[in-house]
């Protein structure tokens, strides 16, 4: 036997299909090819469809849920009440959130009523709770104002004299701190515009986090004083006088 013949293993020199399973083998091997080729392909497509699916999560409103197999058929109540305790449990929501929920779910009007004033009854829905926490973390975490802190809540469900008391509870002294720690960070930026342009583009980055005019103002007014701005100095005497309308900054 040659030296090139020791190297080759005996099965390796039979053609395909011969011997037992051979055709099979054979037929596997383009299987497989054909599933990989196949798996590759949807992992392609999977991959490309990935961005949409992530974006479309991003966007999926706070009250909806996903199908659950779980669910019991035929229960309604139970039904209803699985879907809400998913939900308070990934976050709190408003009892107006909850009943969406249960209605795009199909839940029958009944049975959704029943379950939400039990859970208000138990303490598990408190849109009271609800709005002064949210208040708390978003002026916070956000250093959002007063106005888009109310619409916020109102989008939310939370019903009018709820949004009026989590609102007032929030300190004035907190607020004009926070107001112009915002303006502190943006005071390197505006360094090189024009006094008036400064102080609108200042006021405007409040207006539209939320905060009253006169709060803005005043929070603008003090961090330009306190960066030895002299439209800071300005501002104030304008304001103090009455000669500065508020409204005129805020959009800018």
């Amino acid at each position: 036997m040659s030296p090139d013949d020791a190297r080759q293993p005996g099965p390796a020199r039979q053609p395909l299909g011969a011997g037992p399973g051979g055709a099979g083998a054979g037929a596997g091997g383009a299987g497989d090819r054909g599933a990989g080729a196949g798996r590759l392909g949807d992992g392609g497509l999977g991959d490309r469809g990935a961005g949409d699916r992530r974006a479309g999560r991003r966007r999926r409103r706070v009250d909806e849920v996903p199908d659950h197999s779980e669910d019991p058929p035929g229960d309604p109540d139970t039904v209803a009440r699985l879907i809400c305790l998913r939900l308070l449990t990934a976050q709190p929501r408003t009892r107006a959130e909850l009943a969406t929920a249960l209605a795009r779910r199909g839940v029958p009007g009944g049975a959704a009523g029943r379950v939400l004033a039990r859970f208000a009854d138990v303490g598990l829905i408190d849109d009271r709770a609800f709005a002064n926490a949210w208040v708390d973390s978003r002026h916070t975490g956000r250093g959002l104002g007063r106005r888009t802190l109310s619409a916020e809540l109102r989008r939310r469900g939370v019903d009018g004299g709820a949004v009026a008391d989590a609102v007032a509870g929030l300190d004035p002294d907190t607020e004009l701190a926070t107001a112009r720690t915002l303006v502190r960070r943006r005071l390197p930026g505006t360094a090189r515009l024009e006094s008036a342009a400064r102080v609108r583009r200042l006021v405007g980055v409040l207006a539209r986090k939320g905060y009253p005019p006169l709060v803005a103002l005043r929070a603008v007014r003090e961090e330009l004083a306190a960066a030895g701005d002299a439209e800071g100095r300005d501002l104030a005497t304008e304001e103090a006088a009455g000669a500065v309308d508020p409204d005129e900054y805020g959009e800018g």
